[in-house]
C-alpha cells in the first residue's frame, strides 16, 4: 500500500482501471447499439427503453448495496470484484441470442447484478489502498481509462457494423471477447492488500444497520450524488436523438465515442483539480455544464448542434463522475468504506430509475425536446442546492 508521501498511483488502481476498460469495450459495443435495435430491431417504443435503461440502472444500484456491505464484512474486497466482473462477461452471450425484449431486460439484469456486486467493492479497494491526498486523481484515473473503453467499443461497433451492412449479433457476438480477458486480467493481477485496514470487521454476514450509522457527512456526500444522478437521463436518449438528427444507424455509435473521449480527456486532469482546490465547485460547473448540454440537445436538429451537446454532455460527466466517487471516499470511516459506497449507489439508482422513467414518458408524450428541458431544469435545482452548501459551509468555517 502506498504511504502518505508517496506520489505515485497504486498499481492496483491502474489495472483496476485496464480491467474497467475491457470491460467497457464491451459493455458500449452492446449498449451503442442496443436502443436501435430495440426500436428499430424488435420494434420497441422509446417509453420501453426508458424503462429497460431505469430498471438495470435500479437492479445495479441496488446489488452495490448489498456487496458494499458484505465487502465490509468479510474484510475482502476482490473476491466480490471478480464475481461481478464475472457475471458481466456471463451475461454478454445473451444479446446476440435476444429476440424480444424481455429476453433483453434479463441478459441486462445478469449484467446490472454484475456491475452492482463490483462497483462498491472495487470503489472501495481503490480507496484502500490510496492515500487521502491522491483520491481524486486516482478515482480520476479508473474514470478515465474506463472512458477509454468508452470511445474504443463504439468505434468497433461502428467498424462492424460497416463491415457486416448493420448485422446487430454479430456486433454482440464479438462484444464478449475484451469482456473474458477483463475477468482474465482482475484474477491475475490484482492482490488483496496484505494488510486490510486495522478497524474493518471480520465478522461474516450483512448487517443493514451498518448502513444506518453512517454519519452526516456521509449522508450529504450521497445527498449531493443522488441530486447530480437524477438530474442527468440516460445516454440511451442522446443515441435515440443522434438518429433524428440524420446519423445512420451504423454511424450512431460515434455519438458516444465522441462524448467517451471528452469525458475522459477531463476525468484525470479535473481528479487533480479536486485534490488542489476542493470537491463542489468543480461539481457546479458539471451541472452549468449539464444545463447547457440539454437546452443545445433539446433544439438539435443536425448533426452539427447535436455534437455540440454530446460535448458538452461529455464535459459534465467528466467534472462530475470521478469527484462524486472521491467525496464518499474523503468521508466513510475505512471499516464503513464498501457500505457508504452501496448506500451510494442504492440512493443514486432510485433517481436514475425514475429519471430514466420520466424521460422515457415524455419522450413518448410531449416530444424529445421536453426529455432535454426536464433534465435542464433539474439541473438548476440540483446547482441551486450545491451552491447553497457551499455558502453554508463557507459561513460555517467562517464562525
Amino acid at each position: 500500500m502506498s504511504t502518505p508521501t508517496d506520489n505515485k498511483i497504486p498499481r492496483t488502481v491502474w489495472i483496476l482501471g485496464f480491467v474497467s476498460l475491457l470491460m467497457d469495450v464491451s459493455s458500449e459495443m452492446i449498449q451503442t447499439l442496443l436502443p436501435l435495435y430495440l426500436v428499430s430491431g424488435l420494434g420497441m417504443s422509446a417509453l420501453v427503453v426508458g424503462l429497460i435503461e431505469g430498471v438495470s440502472v435500479a437492479v445495479a444500484m441496488t446489488t452495490k448495496m448489498m456487496a458494499g456491505v458484505l465487502s465490509d464484512r468479510i474484510g475482502n474486497r476482490k473476491h466480490l470484484v471478480v464475481l461481478g466482473y464475472g457475471l458481466g462477461a456471463l451475461s454478454k452471450p445473451f444479446f446476440p441470442l435476444a429476440d424480444s425484449a424481455m429476453t433483453i431486460m434479463g441478459a441486462k439484469f445478469l449484467d446490472r447484478v454484475g456491475k452492482g456486486i463490483r462497483g462498491a467493492p472495487r470503489d472501495a479497494l481503490i480507496a484502500d489502498v490510496t492515500p487521502p491526498h491522491m483520491r481524486g486523481r486516482s478515482f480520476g484515473l479508473r474514470k478515465s481509462l474506463d472512458t477509454v473503453g468508452g470511445f474504443v467499443g463504439p468505434l468497433v461497433a461502428i467498424g462492424l457494423m460497416l463491415a457486416t451492412h448493420n448485422h446487430f449479433q454479430t456486433v454482440f457476438w464479438v462484444a464478449t471477447i475484451p469482456a473474458f480477458l477483463a475477468v482474465a486480467l482482475l484474477v491475475v493481477g490484482i492482490k488483496e492488500p496484505e494488510t486490510p485496514p486495522a478497524a474493518r470487521s471480520k465478522k461474516a454476514g450483512l448487517r443493514w444497520r451498518d448502513a444506518l450509522q453512517l454519519d452526516a457527512a456521509v449522508w450529504v456526500a450521497i445527498a449531493i450524488s443522488v441530486l447530480v444522478s437524477l438530474a442527468r437521463f440516460s445516454e440511451a436518449f442522446l443515441l435515440l436523438r443522434a438518429e433524428q438528427s440524420g446519423f445512420t444507424l451504423a454511424w450512431v455509435p460515434l455519438v458516444l465515442v465522441f462524448m467517451h473521449l471528452i469525458y475522459g480527456g477531463l476525468a484525470y486532469p479535473v481528479g487533480i483539480l479536486a485534490d488542489r482546490f476542493g470537491r463542489l465547485g468543480l461539481l457546479v460547473i458539471s451541472l452549468v455544464l449539464l444545463v447547457a448540454a440539454n437546452i443545445v440537445m433539446a433544439q438539435a436538429t443536425d448533426v452539427v448542434t447535436l455534437l455540440i451537446g454530446v460535448a458538452l454532455w461529455g464535459g459534465h460527466m467528466g467534472f462530475s463522475q470521478g469527484i462524486l466517487a472521491t467525496l464518499i471516499a474523503d468521508t466513510a470511516p475505512a471499516t464503513s468504506r464498501g457500505t457508504a459506497f452501496g448506500v451510494l449507489s442504492l440512493a443514486t439508482g432510485v433517481s436514475v430509475l425514475l429519471g430514466n422513467l420520466l424521460a422515457g414518458a415524455l419522450w413518448e408524450w410531449q416530444g424529445p425536446a421536453s426529455t432535454f428541458y426536464a433534465s435542464a431544469v433539474l439541473s438548476v435545482l440540483a446547482m441551486g442546492v450545491l451552491m447553497g452548501l457551499m455558502y453554508w459551509r463557507k459561513r460555517r468555517s467562517l464562525a
